[in-house]
């Protein structure tokens, strides 16, 4: 299966592994390029930008597949050096970078010397065509189903992956609420040139995180998330559970980030994944939760989804026809 996606980045299908803040480790993503995916590292998981040399390597041990860094742009307490973070992955000769957050306008010239690839995520038509005209290669687009910062706006991917197509000319990525073969075939019916998973691949063997977070996410439904930080205009989804309610509840009050931010900070989500907690902090699921029932290995999970997509394109979907 070739499309636009497969071309531009050089891997075999059209399945990209969401960057996943303290989840997107070597592990993990040598295992989805290595089955034939991409694997997307993420930058901001590592604690500096030479720790991020390092993991770039040890990526290198383990596969010589293309694989990819995430570069998340978001306003933060704490100053981050972004330019450092990005120079590390110049110099580690990284060939695709992801990028989120703000609009990454800035280091685009940085990226395009290097002969950078960037793909660039972002939750509205209008970001994607902003994100074209400032020269990326590939828009990601997240649609309201998704894990994290679903944006503003409300939009599915059923109608917002196809507004996107329509708004501009290079490929475009489905993400939000994918996992198998269905989501891949539909996305590429609505013009997407392939799909991206976050929560499926964190629900995989090679994924760093605690086999109870795996085992909660396999028993969950699609009702299982929930909205926050919607008051600050940061709205993300996350796992339902006590931390999350008392956020909500919170914002319902009218409480500020004074009250609302000790409450959802990265190093609580980052122990969550490590201890198994679940209950212990905030940490991003997706609804597609409600469809994942196994802990596949990644070279199952993609050629499963592959066999499964041609058999639909090449059997099923033709059938229809004869009607």
């Amino acid at each position: 299966m070739q499309t636009a996606l497969t071309q531009i980045l050089q891997i075999k299908y059209p399945i990209v592994q969401g960057g996943m803040q303290w989840v997107s480790r070597a592990e993990l993503v040598a295992a989805v390029s290595n089955a034939g995916g991409l694997g997307i590292l993420t930058a901001l998981t590592q604690p500096s930008p030479e720790a991020l040399r390092r993991e770039i390597k040890k990526v290198r041990e383990l596969t010589d597949k293309p694989f990819g860094v995430n570069l998340t742009f978001l306003p933060t307490l704490k100053p981050i050096p972004y330019s450092e973070y990005l120079d590390s992955i110049i110099e580690s000769n990284v060939r695709i970078v992801e990028t989120a957050g703000n609009n990454p306008v800035d280091y685009m010239a940085a990226m395009k010397a290097a002969d950078i690839r960037v793909i660039h995520k972002c939750t509205s038509p209008r970001h994607a065509l902003k994100a074209q005209e400032i020269g990326v290669d590939i828009v990601s687009i997240d649609g309201f189903e998704c894990a994290g910062h679903v944006g503003e706006s409300d939009i599915p991917g059923l109608v917002l992956i196809p507004a996107t197509v329509e708004k501009v000319t290079i490929p475009v990525i489905a993400s939000g609420g994918f996992c198998d073969a269905r989501g891949l075939v539909a996305a590429l019916a609505l013009g997407a040139s392939g799909i991206n998973m976050g929560t499926r691949f964190m629900c995989t063997k090679e994924a760093p995180v605690h086999a109870y977070i795996k085992h909660a996410i396999q028993k969950s439904s699609e009702n299982d998330t929930q909205l926050i930080l919607r008051s600050l205009r940061n709205t993300s989804r996350v796992w339902r559970n006590t931390v999350s309610k008392e956020v909500a509840e919170l914002e319902r009050e009218g409480a500020g980030i004074d009250k609302i931010g000790p409450l959802v900070t990265g190093a609580k989500g980052k122990g969550v994944y490590e201890t198994g907690d679940v209950e212990s902090g905030i940490w991003t699921v997706g609804l597609v939760q409600g469809l994942i029932k196994d802990i596949p290995s990644c070279a199952d999970l993609i050629s499963g989804i592959m066999e499964d997509a041609q058999t639909m394109i090449s059997i099923r979907l033709p059938q229809l026809l004869k009607y």
